[in-house]
């Protein structure tokens, strides 16, 4: 197919192609490591969250407990709320050296009955659940402080009396358990994870030995050895690019043959032309009459335009199977203009066969291609006619769109049968009986160039109901032709 040519891809920022992974073993190991190496920081943080949640429970309910022992000791005595400690305070809140503990009772309004004043006041919740006790987190003295609170109403008939019981405790112990409980679990990782990666290595390893076996095997065959390997041979997971690489090896084994045929063909085809040269040569040499030597010397002429005819065919032959996209750029071409361009270089021969050549169309149609291949297309299809028209004939080559770009080449020729229009485009097929030297390369050229443009080449019988109407078809292109203008060459 024919495609414009691709640029080759760069790196945002840089001026360096892009370049495919060197190793697969790298790449599937880094795709393994990487997103291990970026959860272990994450697993890291979630560790902590899970230690500070489990070093919360067990001193939370403590605390909670601390806060309805408090409560239980607070009463209303001729109207007012007090406090009997039956104990000194910090003693009955169990305060050690690791963390400081702080208490108070304060009513509804804000003032502090007793206790510290250091503990802030939290908002009041919208309903009361009994003897919940409610936590935050707070800081006091510039520690980090874990607070439990509880609202309660000392008279139940008393609705407006409000007591707020509050103990704190600073997050020592809490910090140095949720530490442990950290390192209890990251310090076997440290270990877990250099084994893993060993482990994940030695796999891979054994992992993409068969694809090391497949390498060997390929590496010790002959270079003319293009026998498909069996897909059974190797891993499942291999099996669709083996398959693939057997259709490549098959399509290549079938271009060597081909390129052999051709190689074959093209050298009996040669052959002929130079051995007619070297013997009309050889008759001149020994020739003495003027008129005799004229005459080989024509036909020493004839032989020498014949086998450069052949030659160039096969040049083109040859230039358009060759990987164009690389060598011929692709672009917008003026189908019409390249009909008249070829036109105005065969003339001189069909006038000299008294041909009528005529150009119709006059539209620029335009079409995606390569502008030196297209042309040497037309060429052949023009010159074909040329040369099978009798003298006296018509050749009338036309460019017109229906839908899709279309180029017809038309004569007055002798034709060809039905059973031969697949045929001629055969190399080096000819048909007999056609009264012309040919090389049997004009069509095949045609349709090697047609197929690299998507286009579709057809023969048929000219409407007329003498001679030949070549047809190629091109793909729909998405390039609007202007409204036609009729035209006549001649």
């Amino acid at each position: 197919m024919l495609a414009r040519r691709r640029k080759p891809e760069r790196v945002a920022g840089g001026g360096r192609k892009r370049t495919a992974p060197n190793s697969l073993f790298g790449e599937i190991l880094d795709w393994m490591l990487a997103p291990l190496l970026f959860l272990w920081p994450i697993s890291i943080i979630v560790t902590h969250n899970v230690a500070d949640n489990i070093a919360n429970q067990p001193y939370d309910l403590a605390l909670a407990d601390s806060v309805r022992a408090l409560a239980r000791l607070v009463v209303v005595e001729n109207g007012e709320v007090v406090v009997h400690f039956p104990a000194p305070p910090r003693a009955l809140f169990r305060a050690d050296q690791d963390d400081a503990v702080y208490y108070q009772v304060a009513s509804h309004g804000g003032s502090i009955l007793t206790g510290d004043v250091e503990i802030g006041r939290p908002p009041l919740p919208e309903t009361l659940y009994g003897e919940e006790v409610l936590f935050r987190d707070e800081v006091i003295h510039g520690e980090e402080a874990r607070v439990a609170y509880r609202f309660l109403r000392p008279e139940p008939d008393e609705r407006d009396l409000l007591v707020l019981v509050q103990v704190a405790e600073t997050r020592n112990k809490r910090t140095d358990l949720a530490s442990k409980v950290v390192t209890g679990v990251l310090l076997p990782q440290f270990a877990i994870i250099p084994l893993a990666v060993v482990l994940v290595w030695v796999g891979l390893t054994r992992g993409i030995a068969p694809l090391s076996r497949l390498q060997s095997m390929i590496r010790r065959r002959r270079p003319t050895d293009l026998s498909p390997i069996a897909p059974a041979s190797v891993p499942e997971e291999v099996r669709p690019l083996i398959i693939a690489f057997n259709d490549m090896m098959a399509r290549l084994e079938e271009n060597l043959q081909a390129q052999q045929r051709f190689i074959a063909d093209a050298a009996h085809q040669m052959r002929t032309p130079l051995t007619g040269l070297k013997m009309q040569t050889d008759l001149a040499l020994y020739e003495t009459d003027p008129e005799q030597l004229h005459q080989s010397l024509e036909h020493i002429a004839e032989s020498t335009d014949r086998a450069a005819h052949l030659i160039n065919q096969l040049l083109s032959l040859a230039r358009a199977e060759a990987s164009f996209e690389k060598l011929y750029a692709v672009e917008p071409v003026d189908l019409e203009a390249v009909v008249r361009t070829v036109a105005l270089e065969l003339y001189p021969r069909a006038r000299a066969k008294q041909i009528d050549l005529g150009v119709e169309g006059g539209q620029h149609l335009l079409v995606e291609g390569n502008q030196v291949l297209l042309r040497e297309m037309v060429k052949n299809l023009v010159d074909n006619a040329i040369k099978y028209t009798p003298r006296g004939g018509r050749v009338t080559a036309r460019t017109r769109f229906a839908g899709a770009p279309i180029l017809e080449v038309e004569d007055s020729g002798v034709g060809i049968a039905e059973a031969d229009r697949e045929r001629v485009f055969e190399r080096f097929y000819r048909v007999l009986g056609s009264g012309e030297d040919g090389s049997g390369l004009g069509l095949p050229i045609v349709q090697e160039i047609a197929e690299l443009h998507r286009a579709v080449v057809t023969l048929d019988a000219s409407p007329g109901g003498r001679g030949t109407l070549a047809r190629v078809v091109f793909p729909r292109s998405q390039l609007q032709p202007p409204p036609p203008v009729h035209g006549d060459f001649a």
